[in-house]
């Protein structure tokens, strides 16, 4: 069957070449071999096939002559709709009376399952690799932090957050350090991080009033979107009241990350483990 590169990039048929380039750029950033150098070995093998497919969508689509001998090739095929891709072959005729009539009573007449939509299956597939994504990126993160804050912390819940860790209490008071959140969303940008913040605020830390939230993706918007997000979520905190709460947007793909000079320093070394486990 052919495959549907638009789905692949998730464009439509109709999509100019360079909202074709932009897609595949998107796309790419997640799935390349050499952003996911940090994952497991099954992983790498995934993300190469589906850059593999990535790349020959955009060398088709991306040129004039070959989009259109593929649009044709498509338009062609049986049973395609415009866009979409081609209808599983009819189904095979049905029987005969006389064969009806030879098959056993208990034997019952086999139905034929629909085939699954192929814009169906890309969702799943990238569902299931998104997920595989974040676990790794996930027990990355986890092993990194036991690494360099010792027995010093213990991991608990909060609702929102893939990770929760606040200091041990002490003998005679709290332990010492910020709580630390970490979320991994498909994207940091200006309403991740909004959202973050607002999440953490409504947390009462049970370790005080310092929350150092750790905010990853593969895909980060631009720096000057997310200096201003993060500078207008301080500006309203600061306002309320309440827990001071530092964020730091990461790139989960090479660990690099914008640090304030504020941050605390369980954060500063937690990110150079990373970037050096890279």
């Amino acid at each position: 069957m052919l495959k549907n590169y638009y789905e692949l990039l998730e464009i439509a048929p109709e999509a100019p070449a360079d909202q074709v380039k932009k897609s595949f750029r998107a796309q790419i950033a997640r799935y390349h071999p050499d952003k996911v150098q940090h994952l497991g070995k099954e992983f790498q093998a995934m993300a190469a096939d589906r850059a593999a497919e990535l790349t020959e969508a955009y060398r088709i689509l991306s040129n004039a002559e070959r989009r259109a001998e593929y649009d044709k090739a498509r338009a062609s095929a049986p049973g395609a709709t415009a866009g979409g891709p081609a209808a599983p072959p009819a189904s095979p005729p049905a029987a005969s009376t006389a064969t009806e009539r030879a098959r056993p009573a208990a034997e019952p007449a086999a139905v034929e399952q629909p085939s699954q939509p192929r814009s169906s299956q890309f969702e799943q597939e990238r569902l299931r690799r998104d997920t595989f994504v974040k676990k790794a990126t996930m027990d990355r993160f986890r092993q990194a932090f036991a690494q360099v804050a010792g027995a010093g912390y213990d991991e608990s819940t909060v609702r929102g957050f893939d990770f929760a860790s606040i200091p041990k209490s002490k003998l005679f008071g709290r332990g010492k350090g910020p709580a630390v959140l970490g979320r991994f969303v498909p994207r940091v940008d200006a309403a991740s991080v909004a959202e973050a913040w607002a999440d953490a605020g409504k947390w009462h830390a049970p370790s005080g009033d310092e929350i150092c939230v750790i905010l990853m993706s593969a895909m980060l918007a631009p720096p000057r979107e997310l200096a201003d997000a993060i500078n207008e979520q301080r500006r309203r905190s600061g306002r309320g009241g309440g827990a001071k709460v530092t964020l730091i947007p990461v790139n989960s793909s090479v660990w690099d990350a914008h640090i304030p000079t504020d941050a605390p320093s369980v954060a500063k070394d937690l990110l150079t483990r990373l970037r050096s486990s890279t």
